[in-house]
């Protein structure tokens, strides 16, 4: 037996209860949220990143993991499409990003559950990664989690207007980051850009997906997302090697 606030219960008639509560789901449809558990998660691992660059050299670190396209297209390196999104280049870049990141991210957690949320940052940072891969010059080594940052401003402006919530002060904080890094030396507008279009994108399809059969379109479209951005790496990848062909490849 079981002690209740009133005499005693059987265990079979506890559990049978317990399993009847319903599941509370998020808008698109993950389970309910209490605490932000992601978002500070990938605030630890940005800040831990940047200690290790500190600690071995920030140029050294961002030159071996930063997007670098001649090391993706031409030496295999593909991890850089990701890892590049997890270093900064200085303490106010890193400041800035984890400061929009610690103020927009609960919000898109909640709204989307842990796993859909951890799958918009991951995929957003990717689509930045893959946008500055394709039409940056190939010497550029970027580095920064805005191409991630920009797409959640992306999503929160999508969910927003599905939601009805206030969006203007994001669109505002959208426009102007976005003004500011394409007028600004050494800022690259491509991952901004490109992270805010897929962040948009994968918003779209984790919160307008069709209830009947949700997790199948919520998948279909993040696939598809996929497939875009892979098309963009083969086609940057094949000019790559275009490149280099007629001087007889890099030397390694």
């Amino acid at each position: 037996m079981v002690a209740a606030p009133v005499g005693f219960q059987c265990p079979v008639c506890v559990g049978t209860a317990a399993a009847a509560q319903p599941v509370v789901r998020t808008f698109a449809g993950g389970s309910e949220v209490k605490k932000p558990i992601v978002t500070y998660v990938l605030i630890g691992i940005n800040v831990a990143a940047f200690a290790l660059q500190m600690l071995v050299g920030v140029d050294a670190v961002a030159g071996d993991w930063g997007m670098w396209p001649i090391g993706i297209g031409i030496y295999n390196e593909w991890w850089r499409l990701l890892t590049g999104a997890f270093l900064h280049g200085s303490f106010l870049h890193i400041a800035f990003n984890m400061y929009v990141l610690f103020a927009l991210g609960p919000t898109l957690e909640r709204v989307l559950g842990h796993g859909r949320y951890l799958l918009l940052y991951m995929v957003s940072a990717l689509g930045g990664s893959v946008a500055s891969y394709a039409f940056s010059d190939f010497h550029t080594v970027s580095v920064g989690a805005s191409g991630a940052i920009f797409g959640l401003m992306g999503a929160l402006v999508v969910a927003g207007r599905r939601l009805r919530y206030d969006i203007k002060q994001v669109a505002v904080l959208l426009v102007i980051n976005f003004v500011i890094g394409f007028i600004s030396p050494g800022v690259d507008w491509r991952a901004h850009l490109g992270g805010m279009l897929t962040g948009a994108a994968m918003a779209a399809v984790l919160i307008m997906a069709p209830r009947a059969h949700r997790v199948l379109w919520q998948t279909l479209g993040v696939v598809g997302i996929l497939l875009v951005l892979g098309a963009m790496v083969a086609w940057r990848t094949a000019d790559l090697l275009a490149l280099v062909a007629p001087i007889g490849g890099l030397a390694t």
